[in-house]
């Protein structure tokens, strides 16, 4: 059932982001998984596209927020209003009363406003004057920031990127792709084909499955490596934190289940690690000297760091 599902997801959102369909896959393994998704990438490739496809084909109640240098963290969490009947105060929910949330241009507001959803993303709840509310179930944040064209931009905190499962980046489509596009649209808008094939209970009830996926200690200890070896490098002045390991053990869970595998095999982990790990990681100034980047050093890790080798017995035992 999951498998059909995920198909039919796959296949509607593809309708308006086309030739995307390893984007879309790694976007809705990040949903099963229960995370949240950074797009960062350049202007007019899809990324809000991406976002209003699944929130139609999922069938969730959406809101966006454009970013600006006066947006209030109050827009986000909602604010408190005197009742003079009740001589009490009312809560009037924000932008994150929703199921999926869209914070376009995350990196264009202030850093006190961007850490208004540190709570919500984490927690799934707000607190305004005092007073904790529970948002919806689930609670999809996809935000999207541009790598160019700093001016009047603030970079995401540490511990705000952290909260975020993957960075992902959609990229220019190919000569036949935009072509495609450009026929697409000629006539119709493609969001008018587009059908719901999905509800936030189908998604609740597969994240609650992903926790019966197996993983054994041999690729949990894989997982651990791998992050550790981040922290130990001599050009990282910041590694991946315990969130970050979670964080891949999840998604390794959630690309086992498209994979139509009960358990965790080192490709899943492996095909995770730089989604998951990239934005986490911070170099240190001699790495620029030296022309590394971060997914330089993480492939490297990759190379170096051997998987367990009971991952492929297993697998070829289960075949």
């Amino acid at each position: 059932m999951i498998i059909e599902k995920s198909e039919q997801i796959i296949k509607e959102i593809g309708k308006v982001l086309v030739g995307k369909d390893e984007i879309i896959e790694k976007v809705l393994m990040t949903i099963y998984a229960g995370g949240h998704i950074l797009l960062e990438d350049y202007p007019g490739v899809g990324k809000t596209t991406l976002a209003l496809g699944f929130a139609r084909a999922l069938g969730m109640e959406y809101k966006r927020i454009q970013f600006t240098s006066d947006t209030m963290p109050s827009d986000i969490t909602g604010f408190s209003v005197y009742n003079k009947t009740t001589g009490g105060f009312d809560y009037k929910p924000g932008a994150v009363d929703c199921q999926l949330f869209l914070g376009d241009e995350i990196n264009r507001t202030s850093p006190k406003t961007q850490s208004a959803l540190l709570e919500v993303m984490e927690e799934g709840r707000v607190t305004v004057d005092g007073i904790t509310h529970k948002m919806k179930s689930p609670f999809i944040c996809i935000a999207t920031q541009n790598p160019v064209g700093s001016v009047g931009t603030q970079p995401l905190p540490d511990s705000q990127l952290d909260r975020f499962m993957v960075r992902l980046s959609i990229g220019y489509p190919s000569t036949e792709e935009q072509m495609e596009i450009i026929k697409q649209r000629q006539h119709h808008n493609p969001f008018d084909s587009m059908h719901t094939v999905a509800s936030a209970e189908d998604i609740l009830e597969i994240q609650d499955y992903i926790s019966s996926i197996k993983m054994t200690d041999e690729i949990i200890e894989y997982a651990t490596r791998l992050c550790e070896a981040t922290r130990d490098s001599s050009i990282a002045e910041l590694g991946v934190s315990p969130r970050g390991v979670i964080a891949l053990g999840q998604l390794a869970r959630a690309r086992a289940i498209l994979k139509e595998r009960a358990y965790v095999i080192p490709e899943d982990i492996q095909e995770c690690f730089l989604d998951v790990c990239c934005h986490r990681v911070i170099l240190k100034p001699q790495a620029k000297i030296e022309g590394v980047t971060t997914q330089r050093l993480l492939k490297q890790i990759l190379k170096n760091t051997e998987p367990p080798r009971m991952g492929l017995k297993q697998k070829i035992q289960r075949k």
